[in-house]
């Protein structure tokens, strides 16, 4: 079994330079696109089917990602709602030239678990409910609209 509310690693990856924005930056719509990849990832094994994102709050930018860092994304349960799921996700990365781990990102991501016809369904599962739950973890099928 695996609690939710302690972070999970979701998903862990090296920032190249085809992430980077004109300035050269690393792009903050990629990492973006990292955090709803891998919270759809673990919503959809909560909610055991498709989900889509809702919104995307308080999303904070605190440390640079450059070129060549190592760049993890972690989630955590926050709530489980009727229909939704939020979950607070973090990227912390990794300069290739030390072992500090810094926190360079942080939001929170709200999925709606929908059904065949991509309207909002229950999350069935009862034990789910509430601040804190435990799942076995299984595979999901993740539809972005």
């Amino acid at each position: 079994m695996q609690d939710f509310y302690e972070k999970e690693l979701l998903s862990k990856v090296i920032a190249m330079p085809a992430n980077t924005n004109p300035s050269g930056n690393i792009f903050g719509g990629w990492i973006m696109s990292l955090m709803d990849i891998a919270a759809g990832s673990l919503a959809g094994r909560i909610a055991k089917g498709a989900v889509v994102t809702k919104a995307v709050k308080d999303l904070t930018f605190d440390h640079p990602i450059f070129v060549g860092d190592e760049v993890s994304v972690y989630g955590s349960v926050a709530r489980i709602g009727k229909t939704s799921i939020t979950l607070d996700v973090e990227v912390s990365i990794r300069h290739n030239s030390d072992e500090e781990v810094h926190r360079a990102v942080y939001g929170s991501f709200v999925l709606v678990a929908i059904d065949e016809k991509h309207r909002p369904r229950q999350i069935t599962d009862s034990k789910l409910r509430g601040p804190y739950c435990s799942v076995v973890n299984g595979f999901s099928q993740l539809v972005y609209s």
